[in-house]
């Protein structure tokens, strides 16, 4: 990757790139291709394969991340066999692979860039491969608490002084590696410090600072933080900032940070801000939304040819992001990614009078997709878009014309129709909040229907959604979100109880528009959440049927909350999901039952599962034959309704039969509304918690191919 597209890396530069092939297939091909890059999976390791790479000096690039059947034994071997012609080597995520494993890494003695991050590793260990590093140029570490700069070698601070790329996740305040790394083009900075110790002790973001703890910031070109809850990864992040302001590097074109919550502007940031609207030109931007809200900033900040665009939750209209951000219809060709998820005025020329049910400006939006015609990523969620009636003004026909679109998350209440169609029964206001101990609620004013898949669940050509997939064929990402839709289980704190009720306009999505999905044959990652009109849930054996390539699937809230009234269809939908790798389940009266768990057996390339149920059940035998059938299952969270003692006794028959045979085996089965929840939480590797175990909005979330 060259040092001129940092922020656009295009992979590995170059040759052929093989992934997840058989040992045969690939024996095959190398026997007959002279000159091949090949990004090696560990369960294609056998000996004669290996054996052969070393004579060709084929092997650049091993990727073993997230492989949960890289053993302690495969990877020592792997390493053994072709570790010197290796120059890049990811172990990301690698959670269960001992220190001394990873260590070994240090054989790989022509690495140019290493990603460890999810491992285990201590200050001397780190400083000991890292002296035998000389090559390196790009790292990814965790920083965890214990670590201890002054450990780190002067052959260890040699190597990271030539290191220009440096990934950092820090789970403890601290500078980390970073001052040792004078030569810095792209830092990404991930905060997960926890406010207390598992004891109940407060921490504090304090560093020491000195001389020799400054960061070097002079050649920086892309600066990326991402700040999980809590104030003291303000604190820490802040520390990290002040240097910038300083002196703003003059070759900076991405600066992103990414806080949820609020995050006060300090002078020393306001400084920085002012800097770089005088000195720099971007091509991404992502601020905190306190920064951005009622400020000027955007129109004296200058862009270069920007590729990513991060609004999230901020209150920009319709009119600022027109006339400061596309300049009244600017050509931005160039972007490829826009995040505007939360930005409930963006759509309206003026968010002082606007409520946020009332209608967009199709202009707006019409304006935006004409400027930003490349674009390939685009969140427009956790916002209300209601389109008005008129002819091709409707948000979905508007978007239809974005071809080049990979990946798009919308409000549910956005794909219904402008006026209600007469082919659909009316659906009613649907109770949620149910609280323990009342029974379940029951749908008022829907027809019955004997048989699940009786209902309307052929798309309707005459449906703006359908034909907005009908124009975007070749869509991989899919997110449908209701507006108001909170998941039960955030962060740091306890379980959500209530949840507000679905936008009025949702009422008017349902099957059919889930079944108009299955129009989407490259689709390989599809939210649904809060579609409180889903009858019988049939649209998902369509889905099931025609998207061969889905790998990840998250269901939420569908229908009436105090029945699942899509069970049948979901396990016939199973039986087709033959690539599906993650599932997530969020209902809140989910039974885990047989039934269930016999659909599930039916993925055979299924990893993680998590189910999130406040008043859920689950059936011990069931759980226990469904984990020894799917031998690739090394993720089971299961947060529900059961006792303790239920939980806990399953979990620990779980662990005790099957961590053995799976060293990456994962499993956290615990009362949603326990107060204990968080210190579970707290356990689960950073891998699985972003990516499976708790919900969020996943398109445009960072740039796109931030790191290799």
């Amino acid at each position: 990757m060259s040092n001129d597209d940092d922020t656009h890396p295009a992979g590995m530069a170059g040759g052929t790139h093989l992934l997840g092939f058989s040992d045969e297939i690939l024996l095959h091909i190398l026997s007959h291709v002279p000159s091949i890059d090949l990004i090696l999976n560990v369960r294609c390791t056998c000996r004669k394969l290996a054996a052969l790479c070393l004579d060709k000096s084929l092997v650049h690039t091993v990727l073993l991340q997230k492989d949960y059947q890289a053993s302690e034994d495969k990877v020592k071997q792997l390493v053994k066999e072709i570790g010197r012609d290796i120059q890049q080597l990811s172990l990301a995520g690698c959670y269960w692979l001992s220190g001394s494993t990873v260590e070994h890494v240090a054989r790989c003695r022509s690495l140019v860039k290493v990603n460890l991050s999810g491992c285990h590793l201590t200050s001397l260990r780190l400083s000991k491969m890292l002296s035998a590093l000389q090559h390196l140029r790009s790292l990814a570490i965790d920083v965890s608490p214990g670590f201890d700069a002054s450990q780190l070698s002067g052959e260890c601070k040699a190597t990271l002084s030539r290191v220009r790329e440096l990934k950092q996740t820090l789970f403890t305040p601290s500078y980390g590696v970073v001052p040792c790394c004078i030569s810095l083009e792209k830092l990404l900075l991930y905060f997960e410090i926890l406010d207390r110790t598992r004891e109940g002790a407060i921490l504090s973001g304090q560093l020491m600072v000195g001389q020799s703890n400054v960061p070097h910031y002079q050649n920086l070109r892309v600066f990326y933080a991402r700040l999980a809850p809590g104030y003291i990864n303000q604190e820490v992040v802040r520390l990290y900032l002040a240097v910038l302001s300083d002196r703003t590097p003059e070759n900076l074109h991405a600066f992103l940070i990414s806080v949820p919550g609020s995050f006060a502007e300090s002078g020393a940031t306001k400084n920085l801000l002012d800097s770089m609207a005088r000195n720099v030109a971007l091509d991404a931007l992502q601020l905190p939304k306190s920064w951005l809200n009622g400020s000027s900033l955007l129109q004296h900040m200058k862009f270069n040819n920007p590729f990513y665009f991060s609004f999230s939750r901020c209150t920009l209209s319709g009119g600022h992001l027109i006339q400061r951000v596309i300049n009244g219809g600017k050509d931005l060709r160039s972007l490829a990614s826009l995040n505007l998820s939360g930005c409930v005025h963006c759509l309206s020329p003026d968010s002082l009078l606007r409520k946020a049910e009332d209608d967009i400006d199709s202009s707006i939006l019409e304006t935006l997709v004409v400027s930003c015609c490349n674009l390939r990523h685009l969140n427009l969620s956790a916002a209300h878009h209601h389109s008005s009636e008129g002819l091709g003004r409707h948000l979905c026909q508007l978007l239809s014309r974005l071809r080049h679109l990979r990946s798009l998350s919308l409000p549910v209440c956005s794909v219904a129709d402008s006026a209600p169609r007469a082919d659909r029964v009316p659906a009613q206001p649907v109770m949620h909040a149910v609280p323990r101990g009342f029974g379940k609620k029951v749908r008022i004013g829907v027809q019955s229907c004997p048989n699940p898949f009786l209902g309307q669940t052929v798309p309707q050509p005459s449906s703006v959604f359908w034909s907005l997939l009908k124009n975007l064929p070749f869509l991989e990402h899919l997110e449908l979100i209701g507006s108001n839709f909170s998941s039960a289980m955030p962060r740091n704190e306890p379980a959500i109880r209530n949840s507000l009720p679905p936008c009025s306009r949702a009422q008017n999505v349902g099957d059919s528009e889930v079944a108009a999905i299955g129009q989407l044959a490259f689709l390989r990652h599809l939210t649904l959440a809060q579609l409180p009109s889903v009858l019988t849930g049939s649209g998902l054996v369509s889905i099931g049927l025609q998207c061969q390539q889905l790998q990840s699937l998250s269901l939420a809230n569908l229908g009436m909350m105090g029945k699942v009234v899509y069970m049948p269809a979901l396990s016939d939908m199973l039986k087709h999901c033959k690539q599906l790798k993650d599932l997530r389940l969020e209902q809140p009266y989910f039974s885990a039952n047989a039934q269930f768990f016999q659909a599930l057996s039916q993925c055979p390339s299924l990893q993680r599962l998590c189910l999130v149920s406040r008043s859920g059940t689950l059936q011990p035998d069931a759980v226990v034959a469904f984990m020894a059938c799917c031998l690739q299952v090394v993720v089971c969270h299961m947060f529900t309704g059961e006792s303790l003692a239920t939980c806990k006794s399953l979990q620990q028959s779980l662990l005790r039969s099957f961590q053995a045979e799976r060293p990456a085996l994962n499993v956290v089965i615990f009362p949603l509304l326990h107060e204990g929840l968080t210190d579970v939480i707290r356990d689960v590797p950073m891998v699985h918690l972003d990516e499976i175990t708790l919900f969020k909005s996943r398109v445009a979330e960072e740039p796109p191919n931030l790191w290799w």
